[in-house]
């Protein structure tokens, strides 16, 4: 019998993850949740961007969506701007008894040491109470940083430390939010944007180098943050609008876990928005991005994720895998124990049934 699911958020990452619901014979859609009220009454189909018509209307409240009384929702709304809307919201969920798959909050990925314990007794209590459950995951924060070296640490007689890097070429990328506000492209080099405010980027990445901390059985001891920019040589436009020159249109930061005073779990992105900006900075091997880890030990290892797509590029292709990853884990995670779900304790999610 098809699980039945909701779902939250139309934009980048939920259309798609709404197309996998709409396609996919294992789920059954029984309503979708939009927060800009022009969406509401449209057919879930036309809000994934597909040419059919599914008989499901968008609501505009979780009130409306908790009364289809789905198995599982799939929240996909704003979390880098709207954490704490978006960890009640994901509340509210679970204390209706729904089980919860999802791309936001980010904290939620692996809350423990990262985000007040108040809070993180709230959703425990709710999915103690509720019999629910809930796992948040993306590609990086997400699988690219943690299912990915835990697969092939699993292999090493010794491992000394884990580097995670995101290399790729945000020209296409039309998220706004994201790349104005919270990254601070196109804006001058002395304004300091979200990310790069003290402590956001050990934040944003916190539930990452926790996640393979204990994994790997160590103590973090402090979080040291590094990030520099480089301005537009000249004025160019990129899918979310204009980059004049001078202002911030590459950045590269890292994030390290130290570990005795040495950087144990570290984690590297590589940002430009033109190929030709910073070749001295770290590349993807291929194509306009990819997803790097690079394990030392014995053996060591550098492993490259390269999305693509037959309907974009590769940042289209990232966001594709990042809904892939919490959509495909809806059977383990409804089959599964109430409560904080995380890589650590979920089974291999093998993913929809092979057509060729």
């Amino acid at each position: 019998m098809a699980i039945r699911v909701a779902h939250v958020g139309t934009g980048n990452v939920g259309r798609l993850a709404l197309t996998q619901l709409i396609e996919d014979p294992r789920f059954e859609l029984v309503g979708v949740c939009v927060s800009t009220p022009a969406k509401v009454g449209r057919d879930a189909g036309e809000l994934a961007g597909l040419d059919t018509t599914t008989g499901i209307t968008a609501v505009g409240s979780l009130d409306e969506l908790i009364a289809t009384k789905p198995d599982c929702a799939v929240y996909c709304a704003m979390g880098d701007t709207r954490p704490i809307e978006s960890f009640n919201d994901c509340l509210t969920l679970l204390s209706a008894g729904i089980d919860v798959v999802g791309s936001a909050p980010g904290g939620l990925q692996y809350p423990w040491n990262v985000m007040p314990a108040k809070a993180i007794d709230k959703i425990e209590a709710a999915t103690k109470e509720y019999d629910s459950s809930i796992f948040i995951s993306g590609v990086d924060p997400g699988f690219a940083n943690d299912l990915i070296p835990f697969a092939f640490a699993g292999t090493c007689q010794r491992v000394t430390q884990v580097r995670c890097l995101e290399l790729a070429d945000y020209a296409t990328y039309d998220g706004s939010t994201v790349m104005f506000d919270v990254m601070g492209f196109g804006k001058p080099l002395d304004e300091t944007p979200m990310l790069f405010l003290p402590g956001i980027l050990g934040m944003a990445w916190g539930t990452t180098l926790q996640i393979l901390a204990d994994g790997f059985g160590v103590t973090i001891d402090d979080v040291v943050e590094h990030h520099e920019s480089e301005p537009a040589p000249e004025t160019f436009e990129i899918a979310a609008g204009t980059i004049k020159k001078g202002t911030r249109a590459a950045v590269r930061f890292e994030i390290c876990g130290m570990v005795d005073g040495k950087p144990a779990i570290v984690i590297e992105h590589v940002t430009r928005l033109r190929p030709d900006l910073r070749p001295d900075w770290q590349r993807p091997s291929k194509g306009g991005g990819c997803y790097r880890v690079e394990i030392a030990g014995e053996p060591s290892y550098e492993i490259e994720i390269i999305p693509s797509s037959n309907r974009g590029d590769h940042n289209h292709a990232a966001i594709v895998a990042g809904a892939g990853r919490i959509v495909n884990a809806i059977p383990a995670i409804v089959d599964g124990p109430p409560g904080i779900r995380t890589t650590l304790d979920l089974p291999l999610i093998k993913g929809p049934g092979l057509t060729p």
